[in-house]
């Protein structure tokens, strides 16, 4: 049994009466009074256990856009439910409108709309519904919370995804399918063209030159169906925020842009998530959509506060294909974990594929070392310079043993791994 309002309001009202007119027998029948009106008004409300409630979600939504829940109330109750219905949506969800006042006749059903806002990328749950019903005078009331689980999978927004119109047009050059043709690019035989002035003599084909009696030149396109596997490191390095975005979520951006891109081009993707386990995996045989495979497999993604175990990226890499490969390792470049853990490995995959590791760079370092005058501010600046030439020093390391690294800062990293694509596949390194 709950007290409303209402009766708050009559027992002060009460209590001033008795203040005026003292006496016992007036406190008694006062109490008396409000006691019956109470219980009287809890009888004749509707019974919550009475009530059915289903629930209506839409499978996802995209983090930054809006989702509506709806809540199907049933009254089997022999009478009226009025009543305050609350849904249990946790916080991150962003439910705007969670509690709402609603009557529904008996044997009739009435539906309430619950506005949602998630506030991160993930499996986003309500557990139950909790209704509160009423009287018909509002003194009192019953209430009880009834399991209604329902769960909602909040996409990542794929803000890179403005960056593909651009890289999509660079892919297209590099294919030759526009006008600009990108000269001596792949390895693939395209097609014969006249000489121009600039051209490398090297792509000169001298037979079809003596047959013409004019310098023809070779032209060349990139390869296509290669594999490209892109392994996400979600240890606990990845929690780290960088411009209030974790480490984890500017991975999966570039991931989602590098993916696109690289099946625009005609290569296959595999995808894999990975810290001491393998946490999500997308092959390139499936029948779906790649972008809707991959949104849904990082979506539940969360950073695990545990080392990344880079001994098992050999292992999977060969499970996804035992040909040559480009193998794009989206992780931190902190001292510690790749010199403990990356750097013994990488060798064994530099034997057979061609390696990149994505780094995302804290802007906020160069800030630091640019700050001075007090005492701690100096410390400070000296910490940051500390750890930039780390961060080049494990760089430079990663480069002498044959990897390219990508090292930017969160809003860069996704633009400049796609460059960093297109400029192995015009190199014919693919």
């Amino acid at each position: 049994m709950a007290v409303s309002g209402r009766f708050v309001l009559l027992a002060l009202l009460g209590s001033v009466a008795v203040v005026l007119y003292p006496g016992a027998v007036s406190i008694l029948l006062w109490l008396a009074f409000l006691a019956a009106a109470a219980g009287l008004d809890l009888l004749l409300a509707a019974s919550p256990r009475r009530l059915r409630v289903e629930r209506r979600l839409p499978d996802s939504v995209r983090l930054s856009e809006t989702a509506v829940g709806t809540l199907v109330l049933r009254n089997d109750a022999g009478r009226r439910l009025r009543a305050v219905v609350r849904d249990g949506w946790q916080p991150s969800a962003g439910a705007r409108n969670p509690q709402q006042r609603t009557a529904v006749p008996a044997g009739e059903a009435r539906t309430m709309d619950v506005l949602l806002e998630p506030a991160r990328r993930g499996i986003l749950t309500s557990g139950h519904v909790a209704v509160r019903s009423f009287g018909p005078m509002g003194l009192a009331a019953r209430q009880r919370t009834l399991p209604v689980p329902g769960e909602i999978r909040v996409l990542p927004p794929f803000h890179s995804k403005r960056h593909l119109p651009s890289k999509l047009r660079r892919l297209r050059e590099l294919d030759g399918n526009t006008s600009v043709q990108l000269r001596g690019a792949g390895t693939e035989f395209d097609s014969l063209r006249e000489y121009i002035r600039g051209d490398d003599v090297r792509s000169i084909d001298w037979r079809a030159t003596a047959r013409r009696q004019d310098t023809v030149v070779r032209t060349w396109r990139p390869e296509r169906d290669r594999r490209v596997v892109i392994a996400l490191d979600t240890s606990r390095t990845s929690a780290a925020r960088i411009e209030d975005e974790p480490r984890l979520d500017t991975g999966i951006e570039a991931t989602l842009l590098l993916a696109v891109l690289a099946r625009s081009g005609g290569d296959r993707v595999d995808f894999l998530a990975f810290d001491r386990r393998i946490r999500a995996r997308v092959d390139s045989g499936g029948r779906e959509n790649l972008l809707s495979r991959l949104v849904s497999a990082v979506a539940p993604l969360e950073p695990e506060l545990i080392e990344a175990d880079f001994s098992l990226l050999p292992g999977a890499v060969q499970a996804v294909t035992a040909r040559r490969s480009l193998v794009v390792l989206i992780s931190a470049l902190d001292s510690g974990a790749v010199e403990e853990g990356l750097v013994q490995v990488l060798p064994r995959l530099l034997e057979k594929h061609v390696v990149v590791v994505a780094s995302v760079r804290d802007p906020g370092l160069d800030e630091l070392r640019s700050g001075g005058g007090t005492t701690p501010a100096v410390f400070r600046a000296a910490a940051a310079e500390r750890a930039l030439l780390d961060r080049a020093a494990v760089s430079a390391q990663l480069r002498s043993m044959g990897a390219e690294v990508v090292d930017e800062p969160p809003h860069e990293l996704a633009p400049k791994l796609a460059d960093m694509y297109l400029r192995l596949k015009a190199t014919g390194r693919l």
